[in-house]
């Protein structure tokens, strides 16, 4: 096993990667998307998709490790879309329809209503533009947007988010932004562990944990599970790590 760990938005986070994993998916996608930038020459823009809990951003970062440890002619950075969300401010003064009831939008954070739409397009679109722009971050330890940010300028970027290929309106223009899309596919079982501890990382009591979970992680879970496009490798978590399914 391959052990790695992260600054996931303030928390450290301990990962580990088979080398079946490594050699049978993560090193043939890299080459993959290699090939796609000596064809393209432009910039070749990726997305890595999933639900909450699947594991995308720890991914995401160990691919960026991977592709770095190899000789390789171009740059790559992995991105995540959490900085795109609304400030909490916006949040606790907007509501959204629940149930036939108005709720505050803050009470649902993690939907795809609290993210700043228009600002995520209009970012991937600049990097479709221009060398380098300045990426949004989040910040676990706050629960809100960092006042800092990156500089994203590399030949391959992987952008890994929730709602990337989400195929509701609006959502689902961004798939025209991307030159190649991942899916990691599973079951909400799988996922529900996962995410009540991940909650419980940033000092939620195991009940409000729980309560989170069956209020905004399920039900976003469910959506990006039933209601997402399909991409171009399809990866199934499982409890033994990632498995390919289909390209």
């Amino acid at each position: 096993m391959i052990h790695r760990q992260y600054n996931v938005t303030g928390h450290m986070i301990d990962a580990s990667f088979s080398e079946k994993e490594v050699t049978d998916i993560f090193i043939p996608l890299l080459e993959k998307l290699v090939k796609l930038k000596l064809d393209k020459r432009d910039r070749v823009i990726v997305y890595l998709a999933a639900p909450p809990g699947a594991g995308k951003t720890t991914l995401s970062l160990f691919l960026e490790d991977l592709y770095k440890e190899q000789d390789h002619l171009f740059s790559f950075q992995s991105v995540a879309m959490d900085g795109f969300h609304h400030y909490n401010a916006y949040l606790e003064s907007h509501t959204v329809t629940r149930k036939g009831h108005e709720e505050r939008l803050k009470d649902f954070k993690g939907i795809p209503e609290s993210f700043d739409l228009n600002t995520l397009k209009e970012k991937i679109e600049a990097l479709r533009q221009e060398e380098s722009i300045e990426w949004p971050t989040y910040d676990r330890t706050r629960h809100d947007v960092s006042e800092e940010t990156v500089e994203v300028d590399a030949d391959i970027v992987l952008i890994e988010g929730n709602y990337l290929l989400l195929d509701k309106e609006g959502w689902r223009e961004l798939k025209e932004y991307a030159d190649y899309t991942i899916f990691i596919d599973t079951t909400l079982d799988r996922l529900e562990k996962r995410l009540i501890d991940r909650k419980q990382l940033g000092g939620t009591s195991l009940e409000k944990a729980v309560d989170h979970y069956n209020k905004t992680d399920k039900v976003n879970a469910e959506l990006v599970l039933a209601q997402s496009m399909d991409a171009d490798l399809k990866l199934y978590l499982t409890s033994e790590g990632f498995s390919r399914s289909a390209e």
